[in-house]
């Protein structure tokens, strides 16, 4: 087994306290990089079990949690109830039911599981700071690809080195290609509906990427769009969502923009498009509702293991 990295020290001394919204603009931009910050510890932690031995289960909708997503949520919400005490935080792993607030964070500790057990580097750390329904700021590190992007006001990406952000540099969305848009489709959740609708938007090419990688890969100029109409979560999606959104793209749902706090419906995102360009929406046609919902999974494999328990 691969020994997993020391859990890195996060120093309360950087944190910032005493969050009120509204958010003004420089403490948007102090938040995303001290998220940057956590999102490379925690990734560090991550980075240590990948290649080997890494122990998980399956959850009740059929998902995998290992050992490496439960280190990473432990050292990110130890990071966030440092730096900011008051603002509640909801996690994938131990905290997925928490209710929201005026302001209030989403964590993904490992986003791609399924691919990172199978070896894969594209999984990454999600973190992300909510004002009412929509992100402010957020963190999103690939540390098996040695890259973490961030946003407050504007869109960054740096290399992680030795577990840190190196120096940022401003990332955009590029203008429509020549030769045709490139479409990034997950490796493990294609559908009809999604296939559907990158059919209607004429791509040109489709290249596979996991986690919400493809939203930073987007928003970086190395792709055009990624259409999901199977389901996500909130905690999926928000980090990413802002990345793009602040590099000149979007996110756009069925009706329009996607907001985020849905407890009530436990936190489940509906289709999307993330998008370098909002023109590319009009072609796409997204379904009202995905196929099957993220809670309807849960709960049918909770009366599976109720019924052979």
């Amino acid at each position: 087994m691969t020994a997993p990295a020391a859990v890195p020290a996060w120093n309360s001394e950087r944190s910032g306290r005493g969050l009120e919204p509204p958010l003004t603009g420089s403490a948007r931009d102090r938040v995303a990089a001290q998220l940057a910050e956590i999102a490379c510890g925690a990734g560090e932690i991550v980075r240590g079990y990948h290649g080997g031995e890494c122990p998980h289960v399956l959850k009740p909708d059929g998902s995998p949690a290992s050992v490496a997503d439960a280190a990473s949520e432990r050292f990110i919400l130890d990071a966030l109830s440092q730096a900011w005490p008051d603002i509640p935080v909801v996690a994938e792993e131990t905290c997925c039911e928490t209710e929201p607030a005026p302001l209030f964070f989403l964590v993904d500790p490992l986003d791609g599981t399924r691919d990172y057990l199978a070896g894969s580097l594209q999984y990454c750390v999600n973190i992300c700071l909510v004002q009412g329904t929509r992100p402010v700021a957020s963190a999103l590190a690939a540390p098996g690809l040695f890259r973490v992007w961030s946003a407050g006001t504007g869109a960054v990406e740096a290399p992680i080195r030795d577990g840190r952000p190196g120096r940022a540099h401003p990332v955009g969305v590029r203008a429509r290609p020549e030769a045709g848009l490139v479409a990034l489709v997950s490796r493990r959740h294609g559908d009809h509906a999604t296939d559907a609708c990158l059919e209607r938007a004429g791509v040109a090419e489709r290249r596979v990427a996991s986690s919400a990688l493809k939203f930073c890969l987007i928003a970086a100029g190395e792709a055009d769009l990624y259409v999901r109409c199977a389901p996500t979560m909130e905690w999926d999606t928000a980090a990413g969502d802002h990345v793009l959104t602040m590099a000149g793209g979007c996110v756009v749902g069925p009706e329009g923009g996607v907001t985020y706090g849905h407890r009530d419906r436990h936190y489940r995102n509906g289709p999307f498009a993330a998008l370098g360009q909002p023109g590319y929406a009009s072609a796409l046609d997204l379904p009202r509702e995905s196929a099957v919902a993220y809670v309807d999974r849960r709960r049918a494999g909770e009366a599976m293991a109720g019924r052979t328990g």
